[in-house]
């Protein structure tokens, strides 16, 4: 047990075992590698297409959706030119009001189909692949020619059958298929970035946007 009345070398202990278990779930998951590498390949795809990456997901979901649409909206590691991303979770007047008027269970899904066009990509992230909320985006987003990638755990869930891509980490341990899920969060980005530093007409931000960085407005 991880407490603090038990000797601190058995802490140390959990914290170790803690570590070889992550150790372990990333080697598995390079066997979904080629999964993955399909991911990166349809996120890029639609970005050069100029269309738009949603994420959606709740919770800790939620707070990798926002994440990982950052980095693809303003910047991973390089500076570059914008390219457009959205997290489904942000807007709290939109998500207010659409749970009050619509019920919560609808709240992402009437939002992508007000925001999303045919050759977006929608990333639903469900650890169980069972959220009724992500289960009814991903519907809208068949239905309006959306590509849909899935991020759940090693089961897959409902989600597994309803999505384009199912990428499903080796565990049954929320916590343990979350920090899978950044991490390919981060292998996606860092195509979609490469890809982008490759080619001159991503190459750097709006001149309005280094403009500002300069004079610090």
């Amino acid at each position: 047990m991880f407490l603090d009345t038990a000797p601190r070398q058995e802490n140390i202990a959990f914290i170790e075992s803690y570590a070889d278990r992550v150790a372990e779930n990333f080697r598995l998951l390079k066997t979904i590698s080629g999964d993955i590498m399909l991911a990166c390949e349809i996120v890029w795809k639609s970005l050069q297409s100029n269309n738009t990456i949603f994420f959606c997901g709740n919770g800790g979901s939620a707070a990798d959706s926002q994440h990982l649409a950052a980095d693809i909206l303003g910047r991973y590691r390089t500076s570059r030119k914008a390219m457009s991303a959205l997290a489904l979770t942000v807007d709290t007047s939109v998500l207010t009001a659409l749970a009050n008027d619509y019920g919560y269970e609808s709240a992402m899904a009437h939002q992508l189909d007000g925001l999303g066009r045919e050759g977006d990509v929608l990333v639903a992230i469900s650890t169980s692949g069972n959220s009724e909320n992500i289960l009814r985006t991903i519907k809208v987003a068949r239905e309006k020619g959306i590509h849909t990638i899935g991020l759940t755990g090693h089961t897959g869930g409902q989600m597994r059958d309803m999505v384009d891509l199912c990428l499903c980490p080796p565990s049954d341990m929320t916590n343990h298929i979350q920090e899978m899920h950044i991490a390919i969060g981060h292998m996606i980005c860092e195509y979609v970035e490469a890809n982008a530093k490759a080619r001159a007409e991503y190459q750097a931000p709006h001149p309005h946007v280094l403009n500002m960085a300069k004079t610090g407005t």
